[in-house]
Order: structure tokens, then sequence, then C-alpha cells
């Protein structure tokens, strides 16, 4: 089986454990992937993500397997207008 074939039969609940397995280096078992697993599991994540993901964030794999690198200037305006909610309020009294 090529890894066309093996990309296309796995489905996006294995992906995403993939992908959190190369992240972290480790399974979600706990158990480290060897260097033979996380390249073959980092070229599987990179194979999905090109064919079955619409990727437009910056550093991803687009469709046509061209890497999304964007510009400051592109991040900028992605993100203009964006509200981000804070993670913590503090009272005055706390400071």
């Amino acid at each position: 089986m090529d890894i066309i074939e093996l990309v296309n039969k796995l489905d996006f609940e294995s992906y995403q454990r993939l992908k959190t397995a190369v992240e972290l280096g480790k399974w979600p078992d706990g158990n480290s992937l060897s260097d033979e697993q996380k390249e073959n599991a980092m070229q599987l994540v990179i194979a999905y993500q090109a064919t079955k993901l619409d990727q437009t964030q910056h550093m991803n794999v687009a469709k046509d397997g061209s890497l999304v690198h964007l510009s400051k200037n592109d991040l900028k305006q992605q993100f203009k207008g964006q509200t981000v909610e804070p993670i913590a309020r503090f009272r005055h009294d706390d400071i």
C-alpha cells in the first residue's frame, strides 16, 4: 500500500491522533515514538494535510502540496478585527 492509499483510508480522528503524536513525540498511551515511527507519522500527517485539508494557516501544506508561508503583513491582515478574550481578569484590589 502506498502513502496516498493510506491517506485515503485515514479518517480525521486518526489524523488528529497522529498529528498529536508527532507534536508530542509520544503515543496517546504515553509510549515514545521511535525515530522511524516519528518520520513515518510526520509524512502521513503532511500527506493528509496536503490532500484532504484546506490549509490556509501559516506554515502548513496547501491542497496543491505547496507550503503556505504567510508574510508578517498577511498574518496581521488575517487577525485584524478579531477580538481576543482575555485569559484572566484581575480586580484592582488584587494588584
